[in-house]
């Protein structure tokens, strides 16, 4: 099992910048990949930014150059950075890990979320 624990949500004004953290504790081994996905009421949960182990780091087109995602390996972190905020980035933002699974060939895991509003 893994453990994701998220931090660094909050109330933030438009044009501000802010940073979350997530921190993952366990059975943390064949990772695939770790990341930051975000989610309004009444919409599905989408991608803001994902790094591949060994690759490349995606992210949805609407968040590329506003959004900064940092990996730490050795520390098993995943931070992100949000600059220019604004009012459509109000959303909860999960912490997101894809391991290995030889038997079902992945599972997910999920923080439980941290709520990030942007508002004057």
């Amino acid at each position: 099992q893994v453990q994701l624990v998220e931090s660094g949500g909050g109330l933030v004004q438009p044009g501000g910048s802010l940073n979350l953290s997530c921190a993952a504790s366990g059975s943390i081994f064949n990772v695939l990949a770790m990341g930051w996905y975000r989610q309004t009421s009444g919409k599905q949960r989408e991608l803001v930014a994902e790094t591949i182990t060994g690759g490349p780091t995606n992210s949805a087109d609407s968040m590329k150059g506003r959004f900064t995602l940092s990996r730490d390996n050795a520390k098993n972190t995943v931070d992100l950075k949000i600059d220019s905020l604004k009012p459509e980035d109000t959303a909860v933002y999960y912490c997101h890990v894809r391991q290995l699974n030889v038997t079902m060939g992945f599972t997910d895991y999920w923080g439980q979320g941290t709520q990030v509003t942007i508002s004057s």
